[in-house]
């Protein structure tokens, strides 16, 4: 059997009777935009909307250029092997070998065909 919004809110936060229909007269105020007895008393609203309406700080950020990056030696130290053994231990006739980006990419050519090798660090898993 369904149990009435009264009963719900006696079992829930554990009130009497008085106590719940107390919550549902001032939830019905609320829902129909009506004064409540702890709404601010009209000087008191005027004060705080004085207040809200204050002159602020504008936020003052400082770009300043491009973030330096920690270079990752593992990468760079990689994409030189691959870039060492493309030129020069590769069983297939690779031209145009180039390091695109010193820790992430390499371009290379094998006869018309064009390719580029991308290098992709995974994160440690969070536990």
């Amino acid at each position: 059997m369904a149990e009435s919004q009264k009963e719900r809110i006696m079992r829930i936060l554990k009130v009497d009777e008085k106590g719940a229909d107390e919550i549902l007269a001032y939830d019905k105020l609320v829902e129909q935009g009506k004064k409540t007895p702890y709404d601010l008393s009209a000087d008191k609203e005027k004060e705080v909307r004085k207040y809200r309406q204050a002159d602020r700080k504008p936020t003052l950020y400082n770009w300043q250029g491009k973030r330096e990056r920690k270079p990752n030696a593992t990468k760079g130290g990689l994409i030189s092997e691959f870039f060492n053994f493309l030129t020069e231990n590769s069983s297939f006739e690779v031209e145009n070998v180039e390091i695109l980006n010193k820790e992430r990419q390499i371009s290379f050519q094998i006869g018309e065909d064009k390719f580029e090798l991308t290098l992709i660090q995974k994160r440690k898993p969070k536990n």
